[in-house]
């Protein structure tokens, strides 16, 4: 599912006030660290990872492996941090995603 801006403006916003739950660091991004993503955004929905000063990884490359390897949508790009989202598979774990669909 493609975002709109209007749910990517909504993500956002609820993001603002978020610390980053992951870091990339100078191991870079392997299958391991997305699949610990992927379990805490079922969980959560929406998130931030935080790319470290010594992180092998450029942020436009962390984009395209998150994307291509999971459902996950990249909301937004600020410096070194980046917002994910995913709908949760799970319905109690469903905070965003009522709100996002009703945009």
């Amino acid at each position: 599912m493609n975002l709109k801006g209007k749910q990517k403006r909504y993500l956002r916003a609820q993001a603002h006030d978020m610390r980053p739950l992951f870091q990339i660091g100078k191991d870079g991004l392997d299958e391991n660290w997305l699949n610990q993503v992927i379990d805490a955004i079922d969980k959560h929905e929406l998130l931030k990872v935080n790319i470290l000063q010594n992180s092998l990884v450029e942020e436009d490359e962390a984009i395209e492996y998150i994307q291509t390897h999971s459902q996950i949508q990249v909301v937004q790009k600020i410096g070194r941090v980046l917002v994910l989202y995913k709908r949760s598979s799970k319905p109690q774990n469903r905070k965003y995603s009522s709100e996002v669909a009703k945009l």
